[in-house]
């Protein structure tokens, strides 16, 4: 008989999927409001690009190693921990008046930020009964892709309505809130009340070194189109740190030391390594969508930054039947494979589905898309998840998933740096391209000329300065139509990199969670 799930369960469950969105909410709120934020305390677009960056690699190095963390202080412990420090430091970023306390107080949201994500799907499963924890999965992975897709929504509404300060405090009583609810309603697991610390090695040098790896790989991929990549000094250092940090850190975690951060060993199951790569691609798509639909919607078809986020909610709203579909498929027994196929097939749609429209795009059109982006994320996330970790051993789960969501992130990163490379590339190409077509001996370059500075002249303009002008303007046409085309480059990119991995699906093994598994990886936590 199916067991019930009752009222102290579906707190934790609340409480565990809004301590997840909050979490990747702010991993994207922020891109809309920089030039606020930057404009409010006086410093470059550049500069305050840090307040992303810091986050970001905050987050991908906590994230591998919350294992570690949760069998140090206990997962209830961390987990509360990490909520208070999330908390106050959104505060911290809601009053910094400078641009180096924000950033300070961005990393320490970052660093808390890691554990809510990292903790929340365990807490998930343990509140449901082995029968059900499909169903967890669907509504965890539903916080995965809603987070991402509603940050630039609210991120453009508080913009445009309040200062950007709002965008941190807003977590703040959804904080204290998740603080109260996990003290008073999550139990502490057997093996957290009596934890005896003296037995519990502490890698010193691999949690260095995979500091100093992965975030200074994360620096590079979030700050090299900014610093114009090797012609930065620091992009140099930090890429050869990262060159050297990331393999001395495999092989000490493989040969330097009996008790290590990170085992691993685990990336010999040919599953989760290939199910690594594929997260990655998603990551890559998930994030590259958030970043490149919100600049082609608002500076080439000319949206606002709310009227940008609403389009996303109709895609966000179908998700949320299809993660339950999904996660009754599992349910059921379909092949997880299968609906990753699909999930695929949906997202690779979008793209290239994307890389048809122009500047007279309607919000239909895009509605369309995102509802196509947001089937595509339901199927993938969860069954690609749950097929990675399916063939590991028990002990071998809290590595395996801890490596997913950290590919997942650095997919995210790598996304961001090739889109915005690529963008830049490609608008300088196509601008070439239309420039040349620009002389006096083109009949229509100067019939489009001649009209717009008669317009300009019949609204007062002297004859001189009218041509300048007309001249300036369609200066801004060509950069527009240059811009708009490389964006449609991009989206086709993103829809080829889902392409050129679909055969890595097929070479999944089939296998089904058995109820010992998703037990365990209900105590390995996300």
């Amino acid at each position: 008989m199916e067991q019930k799930i009752g009222f102290r369960q579906w707190i934790v469950v609340i409480t565990a999927i809004t301590a997840a969105i909050i979490e990747l909410i702010d991993i994207s709120i922020v891109n809309v409001g920089l030039t606020d934020i930057a404009g409010n305390l006086g410093v470059t677009i550049e500069d305050v690009s840090w307040v992303v960056t810091a986050y970001a690699i905050a987050n991908v190095i906590v994230i591998p190693m919350t294992s570690f963390l949760q069998r140090y202080f206990g997962r209830k412990n961390y987990y509360v921990g990490s909520i208070i420090l999330f908390t106050i430091a959104s505060w911290g970023c809601g009053m910094a008046d400078n641009l180096w306390v924000l950033v300070f107080f961005r990393f320490l949201q970052g660093v808390g930020g890691g554990a809510l994500l990292s903790t929340s799907q365990g807490l998930m499963y343990d509140a449901f009964p082995p029968s059900q924890r499909a169903t967890a999965s669907a509504l965890f992975g539903m916080g995965i892709v809603l987070g991402p897709t509603l940050g630039p929504t609210l991120g453009g509404y508080i913009i445009d309505n309040y200062h950007w300060s709002w965008m941190f405090y807003i977590n703040v009583p959804i904080g204290l809130l998740a603080t109260f609810l996990s003290l008073t309603f999550i139990d502490k697991k057997a093996e957290e009340l009596n934890i005896d610390r003296s037995k519990i090695s502490i890698d010193t040098f691999g949690i260095l070194l995979l500091a100093v790896g992965v975030g200074a790989l994360q620096y590079v991929l979030e700050r090299g189109e900014a610093d114009d990549w090797f012609d930065s000094s620091a992009i140099q250092y930090l890429t050869v740190a990262a060159a050297v940090a990331i393999p001395l850190f495999a092989w000490w975690e493989l040969r330097g030391t009996r008790d290590p951060l990170v085992d691993l060993r685990v990336l010999k199951n040919r599953n989760l390594t290939i199910g690594a790569l594929l997260i990655v691609v998603v990551g890559y798509g998930l994030f590259t969508s958030v970043l490149l639909y919100p600049l082609f919607a608002q500076r080439i078809v000319g949206l606002t930054a709310t009227q940008t986020g609403l389009l996303l909610i109709p895609g966000g709203l179908m998700t949320l039947p299809m993660f339950a579909i999904s996660g009754r498929l599992l349910s059921k027994g379909v092949s997880p494979r299968l609906i990753v196929v699909f999930g695929y097939i949906a997202f690779a749609s979008f793209c290239f589905i994307m890389s048809t429209y122009n500047m007279d795009a309607s919000n239909g059109d895009f509605i369309f898309a995102l509802v196509i982006r947001g089937i595509g994320l339901a199927l993938v996330n969860v069954p690609l998840i749950n097929q990675s970790v399916s063939t590991l051993e028990p002990r071998q789960l809290p590595t395996g998933i801890a490596i997913v969501n950290m590919m997942r992130q650095l997919g995210g990163a790598f996304g961001v740096a090739i889109t915005n490379t690529y963008v830049m590339q490609r608008t300088a190409i196509h601008r070439g391209d239309l420039v040349t077509n620009i002389s006096p001996d083109n009949p229509l370059w100067a019939e489009r000329l001649n009209a717009m500075t008669q317009a300009l002249v019949g609204r007062g303009m002297n004859a001189f300065d009218a041509g300048t002008a007309a001249i300036r303007n369609m200066d801004l046409i060509i950069q527009r139509q240059a811009l708009m085309v490389s964006y449609l480059d991009t989206f086709r990119l993103a829809g080829l990199f889902f392409v050129i991995s679909f055969p890595l699906l097929f070479l999944l093994k089939r296998k089904k969670m058995d109820a010992a598994t998703a037990k365990a990886v209900a105590d390995a936590a996300h």
